[in-house]
């Protein structure tokens, strides 16, 4: 990644810091620290670090390509190389729309209508979340609706997670749950 890096500024989630810098025109943030305030791990980093190899692994992000190296000021007041991501790539499955259409092999067809209950139900506690925000916040443009976004998407995340946890079963799923017809083999050709 080139280095156009404008602004380092520190956000507040849930009374802890997550960091933040302009890159291209738009917010990156640590995912260290965004790790940290979704999951209250003591070990942030080596939560990264294994999350990224468990991803890597199973194919769910091309890490590299969403993931890029800024240089943030750290917490000993130097400025380091550390991962960030863009507001799309931190969402509540932890993929892009795109990311989780290729998890189910689709291509053109609706994504939603190839969730299972609890990917619908994730989903729309997601685009609530983001809806009560922006409304609460009354925010106005495109910058305060992308962090209000941001916020919806997390706490379905979390939620997501913490029920992943509990159950200790996924909830992002490659299956997809409309048969396909005689009408698509066609139309692939």
């Amino acid at each position: 990644m080139t280095k156009e890096i404008t602004t380092t500024k520190i956000a507040i989630f849930q009374k802890k810091e997550v960091r933040k810098v302009i890159y291209k025109n738009e917010w990156w943030f640590s995912v260290v620290d965004v790790i940290e305030v979704l999951t209250g791990t003591e070990r942030p980093r080596k939560y990264w670090s294994d999350l990224k190899k468990k991803l890597e692994n199973e194919g769910f992000i091309e890490v590299s390509e969403k993931i890029g190296q800024l240089k943030i000021i750290a917490p000993d007041g130097k400025k380091r190389e550390t991962d960030c991501a863009n507001t799309e790539t931190i969402a509540t499955f932890g993929m892009t729309p795109s990311e989780y259409q290729k998890l189910k092999g689709l291509k053109r067809e609706n994504l939603r209508d190839h969730m299972n209950d609890l990917e619908l139900i994730f989903t729309m506690l997601g685009e609530a979340s983001t809806t009560e925000i922006a409304r609460n916040k009354n925010t106005q443009g495109l910058p305060e609706n992308k962090m209000a976004a941001r916020e919806g998407g997390a706490v379905a995340g979390k939620a997501r997670k913490d029920l992943e946890l509990k159950s200790g079963k996924e909830v992002s799923t490659n299956k997809n749950y409309l048969p396909k017809t005689k009408d698509d083999k066609k139309l692939r050709g």
